[in-house]
């Protein structure tokens, strides 16, 4: 835990945290009363879970939309996205359902632009060193909030209805913007893709890794994200196993209600087993600094990924407490291959292009949660629960092995010059 205190005692980061903090409680709130006013609103179940695709949508839209923290100052543009969404979401007390989408189409969209500035700029004020511990600390307090975020929303909600929970979430990204206002970072200036040289005088210093790669090409200004990822041999199995791993999340999430069911209890159940399973992620998050400095991001990722497909396979079985202990070892090592992977891009990718670059994992790997839950809810309808979840939990298993196997031989591939890791 001294690191841990390490990047407490930090005055950015304590700042940024305090930011993940303050905005997390207001947009875990929203999550959850977006769709009962939608529903409240229309009687309709589509439209209610319209509201949380509208929210989600945008992340498809990463690559573009990450590029705006490659092109704009990035204090500047975290702070804006912060007082945008503020000025906004009062747009929400006209309670008309056409308006409601519409707010939270745009509430994604900033949300993408807000994390890849966001992460962005972390990479440049805290240290490489310390860059897992404070990742782990964002999903502790992430997972934290909404596991809290939803019972207070769901109250002022009973209270005050959904424009109540709107303007708490427009405070709260007031309170953010001024929290972010008071960073003292470098780095923040536009990117003027010139060549390394003159991006590394204007951005400070660059991380490790691939800092030898040529700025970003002008023709293809938004697939150089994918492209950097693709060619580096360590982002690209763990943005790979990142994306399976959410992909089965969402099988795994499909399946949630069947299981319930086969425990004789009531849907009201799932509340316990997510507070479970987010106390889970809130104690990985704690530690994953010290795991990844110790077992590196691969393996990290892969006992990860081992711990949840194991306890996604047995919740085959028929037992109370099984669920209990089930739900809390999957928001253990979900996480996991997340922090892994958004480290390491943070690490291993030049400063000019870290905006996109994240934007574009982030797509990758979260995308396929929503086809993941898609698929698992067509299944469950035609298959018994216990196989599905037997068989997932094996299929889940397979995602960790080559995070394993091929270990030495990308640490190999990766201690090359980056002129040889990434082939023009």
């Amino acid at each position: 835990m001294t690191t841990t205190w390490a990047v407490l005692r930090d005055r950015n980061a304590r700042l940024y945290l305090a930011g993940v903090l303050v905005s997390g409680f207001g947009t875990s709130a929203l999550w959850l009363a977006a769709g009962v006013w939608v529903k409240d609103l229309t009687g309709s179940d589509g439209l209610a879970a319209l509201s949380m695709l509208a929210m989600w949508a945008p992340t498809l839209a990463g690559p573009l939309l990450g590029a705006l923290a490659d092109r704009i100052r990035r204090k500047p543009l975290l702070i804006g996205a912060n007082l945008l969404l503020a000025a906004v979401l009062p747009v929400l007390l006209t309670d008309r359902v056409a308006i409601i989408l519409t707010v939270l189409f745009l509430y994604g969209a900033v949300g993408v632009v807000h994390d890849a500035a966001e992460s962005a700029l972390v990479a440049g004020a805290v240290g490489p060193s310390l860059l897992g511990d404070f990742n782990g600390l964002r999903t502790a307090i992430t997972e934290g909030m909404k596991v809290i975020a939803p019972l207070a929303g769901a109250g002022l909600y009973a209270l005050h209805g959904g424009p109540g929970v709107a303007l708490l979430d427009a405070l709260t990204f007031v309170l953010a913007a001024g929290l972010y206002a008071g960073l003292r970072v470098r780095g923040t200036g536009p990117v003027r893709e010139r060549g390394p040289e003159s991006s590394s005088r204007e951005q400070g210093p660059q991380p490790s890794g691939p800092e030898k790669e040529p700025a970003p090409s002008h023709r293809a200004p938004f697939t150089e994200g994918a492209r950097h990822i693709w060619a580096h041999p360590t982002l690209r199995p763990l943005v790979l196993a990142g994306g399976t791993t959410m992909f089965c999340a969402g099988l795994n999430g499909a399946l949630l209600y069947a299981v319930i069911d086969a425990l004789g209890r009531s849907p009201a159940y799932a509340g316990a087993l997510y507070a479970v399973q987010g106390a889970g992620s809130v104690a990985v998050g704690l530690f994953s600094g010290p795991a990844l400095r110790r077992l590196g991001g691969r393996r990290f990722a892969g006992y990860g990924i081992a711990l949840t497909a194991v306890a996604a396979g047995l919740r085959a079985l028929p037992s109370e407490p099984l669920a209990l202990v089930c739900s809390a070892a999957i928001g253990a090592g979900l996480p996991c291959v997340l922090i892994a992977a958004l480290t390491a891009v943070q690490r291993e990718t030049p400063d000019a292009l870290l905006g996109r670059t994240v934007a574009t994992a982030n797509t990758l790997v979260f995308a396929p949660n929503v086809l993941g839950l898609a698929v698992g809810a067509a299944l469950v309808e035609l298959v018994d629960q216990r196989p599905l979840s037997a068989v997932l939990g094996v299929l889940w298993l397979a995602t960790a092995v080559p995070l394993f196997q091929r270990q030495a031989s990308a640490e190999r591939i990766a201690s090359r010059s980056p002129s040889d890791a990434n082939p023009a």
